[in-house]
């Protein structure tokens, strides 16, 4: 005897559906797009460091934009500052536990960029990706 066949419920995406107007995507795509926001909490990742380490860790930026990034991520809590005093003083930076959380989604796109996107050097660097190809 066969049981007659029963539509299935619609199944729930697992991922999350933003939506254009959604503040959080809206402010996680901001702090992205500030150039060297990235590259600052990927250079964080490999442990605490002063100034001038994360300077190595970040080539091509300047004294002052790293200057300028490091308070603004240390203002939104993703970095800490830890002043050591001493002559000269020195400020340590270190990832702060949203800064660590920061990690996963920054690893993700980073891996998502090595498959899909091309690299520098490829003819088709400077084109927009397109959907399927």
């Amino acid at each position: 005897m066969t049981t007659p066949h029963r539509p299935q419920p619609a199944r729930r995406s697992e991922h999350p559906q933003p939506t254009e107007s959604s503040p959080a995507i809206t402010r996680a795509f901001a702090l992205l797009s500030r150039r060297w926001n990235g590259l600052i909490l990927m250079a964080l990742a490999k442990g605490s460091a002063d100034f001038a380490q994360i300077r190595e860790r970040v080539p091509g930026i300047s004294d002052r934009m790293l200057a300028q990034r490091l308070q603004e991520l240390t203002a939104i809590d993703l970095i800490v500052q830890d002043d050591r005093p001493g002559l000269p003083s020195r400020s340590r930076y270190a990832l702060s536990p949203h800064g660590n959380a920061f990690l996963i989604p920054l690893a993700i796109l980073f891996l998502w960029a090595e498959d899909h996107l091309p690299s520098s050097d490829s003819p088709a660097s400077d084109q927009p990706a397109t959907p399927g190809g």
